[in-house]
């Protein structure tokens, strides 16, 4: 019911009060970006408010059976990523070059960029030495979350974003750095924060305490089905 909700609001939404890109009101690329963050998050916070109004109708609801059913959804919250993680924590910062050090490269120019595959191996290794949480800008990472390259940005949950990108792993510290320090692909990026005239940045930190917030959006997933014949 959730779901459903919140797909026909977003649909909804979007038909009746979507970007005209061919209007003449957005006249540039950073004007697109801007609209497109605003509407997304807008919508998410549409159904986040959908969710908890029909999270409040539920419990409202004395049959067994939908007792049975929150109490399951209630302890899958955490492992999903519904709910507020804080903890100790490790954070990483990557950053493109300075744009004078990559017009002067004399190499692929691309060796000077941040990609996805590098957000994504910094989120990874966060899960593999036992991250109970991992926010890229702040957003919460579950398992359908999708890391997107989209020309010199980065869309997560449907939003753009730009570098530099910061990615928090809400857990032990020591094993944390460990294995952020010995990813082979980490390893290779960093290879890149030494070029003359500037490369790419790395930077890692302990945090004291850090908040994971829970993740709001949208949980329906959308798949390709064949054609009928």
């Amino acid at each position: 019911m959730v779901l459903l909700s919140g797909v026909l609001f977003a649909v909804s939404a979007k038909q009746s009060d979507g970007l005209d890109l061919r209007g003449g009101r957005l006249t540039d690329l950073a004007s697109v970006v801007r609209a497109e963050r605003d509407e997304a998050g807008d919508l998410t916070a549409q159904a986040a408010a959908l969710n908890v109004e029909v999270d409040s109708l539920s419990t409202e609801l004395g049959d067994r059976s939908v007792r049975r059913a929150q109490r399951e959804v209630a302890e899958l919250a955490d492992p999903a990523g519904l709910t507020e993680k804080t903890g100790t924590a490790v954070q990483v910062t990557l950053d493109d070059a300075p744009l004078e050090a990559r017009l002067s490269y004399e190499d692929n120019p691309n060796d000077l960029v941040v990609h996805q595959q590098d957000i994504q191996a910094v989120a990874n290794a966060m899960w593999n030495a036992g991250a109970t949480a991992v926010t890229i800008q702040g957003q919460r990472l579950i398992s359908t979350t999708g890391i997107k390259c989209e020309g010199n940005q980065v869309t997560l949950h449907g939003l753009p974003y730009s570098p530099p990108y910061v990615i928090v792993g809400i857990g032990d510290p020591a094993a944390l750095e460990a294995e952020l320090s010995t990813d082979p692909i980490l390893a290779a990026y960093r290879d890149y924060t030494d070029i003359p005239g500037g490369g790419v940045s790395w930077d890692m930190a302990e945090l004291a305490s850090a908040t994971a917030p829970a993740y709001t959006g949208l949980l329906d997933l959308t798949y390709a089905t064949p054609m009928a014949e």
